[in-house]
C-alpha cells in the first residue's frame, strides 16, 4: 500500500489537447474497445486557461489531507443526498434517452455509493477489509432536455453552456448537473474535479452509455461510467495516478502500473515496487463495467471530506 503524498503542488506535464478534446461537428462511431475518460486532459486543458486553478486545487488538496489526518474526522451532517439535475441534449431520438434510463443511472449511483450493489459481495479477500460504503447518495429533482444540430460536443464544455447551444447548471454550488449528449472521440464521459469553475461544474456522459443502456452498449451498459466520473467529481484521481505507478492520493489503494482494460484475471499483479496484486475491480481503473465494483475506505475518506465545514462542496452537506 502506497503513502499518501501531498498534492501541494499541481505538477502536471502540461500535454498539448487531443483530437477528443475539440468539438467536434463530424459523425461519430459509437464503437468504443477501451474505456476513455478525458477528466484529467480537460484538468489539464483548465489549467492552461485559468492558472489560478491550480492555486485552487492545491487549497482543496491541502484541506483534504488536513482533514482526513483528524482522529474525530466525521461529516457535517451525517448522511449526504446529493440532489441531481440530467440535462439531455440530443439530434436523435435514440439521443434523447428515457426517462426511465436516466432514472436507471441514478439507482445505479446509489447502489455503488451504498456498496448494496450485486458484485460487491465478489469482492477478493485480499480487498474486503478496505472495501467501503461510501453512503452518499443521489436524488433525481429534474430533467432538462434540449433538441441540437450537433453530432458531437467534444470536450471544452461547450454542452454546458446555452450560448454554444448547450445548457448552463443548474445551481451547480448545491446540485450534481448531469450531462447526456454523444461526446465523440472515443469518450465515454468526463468529470471536472472540485476547484473548477461553477459555470462548468459537473459531469458528462455519452448517452449511449447512460444508466442501463441496451446490449448495444457493452461492455459499458452497467451505468459504472457516471460511478467512476462522479468519483472523479468528488476529487478521487485514476487508481494509477495518471503515471506509471503513479499515486492516486489514497493510502489503501495498491500501486497500478497503469491503466487495467476489459476484466483483467485475479490477481494481476503490479509490476510497481513491491509487486503488490492491483485493484482492478475498484471504480477508478479502466476496467469495463462489469469489472469494476469497488471503492475503499481511504476513498471514502477523500470523498468525505469535500462535504465537511470549509470543504469544497460543503453546501451539501449543509
Amino acid at each position: 500500500m502506497k503513502k499518501i503524498i501531498l498534492f501541494a503542488a499541481v505538477v502536471i506535464t502540461i500535454l498539448s489537447c487531443q483530437n477528443d478534446s475539440t468539438d467536434s461537428a463530424s459523425p461519430t462511431t459509437n464503437a468504443i474497445s477501451n474505456r476513455g475518460c478525458a477528466s484529467q486532459e480537460v484538468l489539464e486543458a483548465q489549467m492552461i486557461a485559468d492558472p489560478t486553478l491550480a492555486i485552487r486545487m492545491n487549497e482543496i488538496e491541502a484541506f483534504t489531507q488536513n482533514t482526513i489526518s483528524k482522529s474525530n474526522f466525521r461529516l457535517v451532517s451525517g448522511k449526504i443526498v446529493i440532489p441531481v439535475v440530467v440535462n439531455v441534449l440530443y439530434r436523435t431520438a435514440a439521443e434523447n434517452i428515457s426517462d426511465a434510463q436516466i432514472q436507471s443511472q441514478i439507482d445505479v449511483l446509489n447502489k455503488d455509493f451504498t456498496a448494496t450493489n450485486s458484485d460487491f459481495n465478489t469482492i477478493p479477500t485480499l480487498f474486503a477489509g478496505v472495501a467501503a460504503n461510501i453512503d452518499i447518495t443521489f436524488e433525481l429533482v429534474k430533467i432538462n432536455r434540449k433538441a441540437t444540430t450537433k453530432t458531437s460536443w467534444g470536450t471544452r464544455d461547450a454542452m454546458k453552456k446555452t450560448k454554444q447551444g448547450g445548457l448552463d447548471p443548474t445551481s451547480p454550488s448545491t446540485t450534481l448537473n448531469l450531462w447526456a449528449c454523444t461526446i465523440g472521440g472515443g469518450i465515454l464521459g468526463y468529470a471536472q474535479f472540485p476547484g473548477g469553475s461553477l459555470t462548468t461544474d459537473g459531469v458528462v456522459i455519452d448517452s449511449f452509455y447512460f444508466g442501463l443502456s441496451s446490449a448495444a452498449s457493452y461492455p459499458y451498459n452497467l451505468g459504472r461510467t457516471a460511478s467512476h466520473e462522479v468519483g472523479h467529481w468528488m476529487n478521487l484521481r485514476h487508481i494509477w495516478g495518471d503515471a506509471t505507478c503513479g499515486s492516486d492520493l489514497v493510502s489503501d489503494t495498491p500501486t497500478h502500473n497503469t491503466a487495467n482494460y476489459g476484466v483483467p484475471t485475479y490477481p494481476h499483479l503490479s509490476t510497481c515496487p513491491g509487486t503488490p496484486v492491483e485493484m482492478t475491480m475498484n471504480y477508478m481503473d479502466y476496467t469495463d463495467d462489469r469489472g469494476m465494483y469497488m471503492f475503499t475506505l481511504g476513498q471514502k475518506t477523500r470523498m468525505s471530506a469535500l462535504f465537511v465545514s470549509g470543504g469544497a462542496r460543503a453546501a451539501f452537506g449543509i
